[in-house]
């Protein structure tokens, strides 16, 4: 026997309706918390059904000025309440809350659940974390806020308005592929340098060590060198952050390969993975003999800088074309060339190119392999030079054995695999 109200589509609708209670509730909860709200579980819970029940009515009566008209009349009575009451808590938070969960109410209806309870587990968590949000906003200095805004205009002004087609000598070049290798390597680096202003100076060299290297392994390793010299007493926290910073290499390139060529891993992985495992037993025999100090912060260049990302560009430009030059006339002796020519300056042009390469068919994976390994013991001798040069012979043979190690790993694996 059917019951009259209970067939057909309404069944459906509950699951709808149950969704929509769920994520005004969550939300609610997080609000009910907070002394200063004025609104809580009950009431955010009703605003997002609200908002199910105006898209429901708008959707099926084909008027979609319903779903306007309920949005407004919210607005309104947030307003009347907030302005009828003077302990009304400071802000517009709440308020703004409370239409956010209408309209996540109203998405459920349209059929975006899945957005609408990934948009209410945010909308949760920025509510939740005010104190550690604001906490990050205020250590952020005004530099730091320059160099989010440079990378926003790197990625969101300069890269949609580049062409996206081959050009240039073997069809090499894109500028639109070009620039975004820009914000990749831009944006890693840019985690690394916020999240070192914000959390390295508290953490002692380990953190340092691992956030230098994310920004760049060469600053990193100029930098500490030139400490370990000046303060004798810094010199073994100094070794610990060089050779972490020289560590970290290996799983960002990792990464980048990750999301630019995953089927190179398969032969890339054993590589970096061997140098990584036995550069990191000779950095944690280190580890274990020194203590946890404040280390003074690296003086490091914005990497999200205009004229940095400009530089990195032309170099990542300049590789590519000669990668594919040399490796057409020369074959794999010109590409080795080149990869241990650049990978003194920097590892991330030769690893890009090369993939690049790669993906175009103009190289196998064997050679791009071997073209990163190469660049990376290049990279690594340069460093080392750079100790021994500005740190001297002492510092220079203390940090000898781990990176040693991280050349024998790559160097091995590449021949072996």
């Amino acid at each position: 026997m059917s019951v009259p109200g209970l067939d057909g589509p309404n069944i459906d609708h509950l699951t709808t309706f149950a969704t929509s209670l769920a994520l005004g509730f969550l939300i609610g909860l997080e609000r009910e918390r907070n002394p200063a709200a004025r609104a809580g579980v009950r009431t955010f819970a009703l605003t997002s059904m609200f908002g199910t029940l105006a898209a429901l009515l708008a959707s099926q009566s084909g008027t979609p000025w319903i779903l306007a008209a309920a949005l407004l009349a919210v607005a309104t009575f947030i307003i009347t309440a907030y302005l009828g009451e003077k302990s009304a808590e400071p802000g517009t938070t709440t308020q703004i809350a409370l239409l956010v969960c209408f309209s996540l109410g109203a998405m459920v209806w349209y059929g975006e659940q899945t957005l609408a309870i990934m948009l209410a587990i945010v909308t949760t968590a920025l509510l939740y974390y005010k104190t550690e949000l604001e906490g990050i906003s205020k250590g952020l200095s005004r530099l730091d806020l320059v160099s989010i805004l440079q990378f926003a205009v790197v990625t969101f002004i300069v890269l949609p308005i580049l062409p996206n087609q081959n050009m240039g000598p073997f069809g090499a070049l894109n500028p639109y592929q070009v620039w975004l290798m820009v914000v990749l390597i831009s944006g890693v680096s840019l985690a690394g340098y916020v999240a070192l202003r914000l959390f390295g100076e508290r953490n002692g060299g380990v953190l340092l060590g691992l956030l230098g290297g994310l920004v760049s392994s060469t600053a990193t390793t100029l930098v500490y060198t030139k400490h370990a010299r000046a303060e004798p007493e810094m010199r073994r926290l100094a070794i610990s952050v060089i050779l972490l910073a020289n560590l970290v290499v290996l799983p960002r390139l990792a990464i980048l390969a990750s999301v630019l060529s995953p089927a190179l891993l398969p032969r890339l992985l054993p590589v970096l993975g061997s140098g990584l495992l036995l550069g990191l037993l000779f950095t944690l025999f280190h580890l274990r003999r020194q203590p946890q100090e404040k280390l003074p912060m690296p003086g490091m260049t914005n990497p999200a800088e205009l004229r940095t990302a400009l530089s990195f560009a032309l170099l990542y430009a300049l590789v590519l074309l000669a990668s594919a030059w040399l490796s057409n006339i020369a074959g794999d002796k010109g590409l080795y060339a080149v990869a241990l020519a650049s990978g003194l300056v920097d590892v991330d042009a030769i690893a890009l190119s090369s993939m690049r390469l790669l993906h175009l068919g103009q190289l196998a994976q064997g050679q791009v392999v071997a073209a990163i390994t190469l660049a990376l013991l290049a990279n690594l001798a340069f460093k080392w030079s750079v100790v021994l040069t500005i740190g001297g012979r002492s510092l220079a043979l203390a940090c000898l054995p781990a990176m040693a190690a991280v050349a024998v790993g790559c160097g091995g694996a590449l021949f072996l695999f």
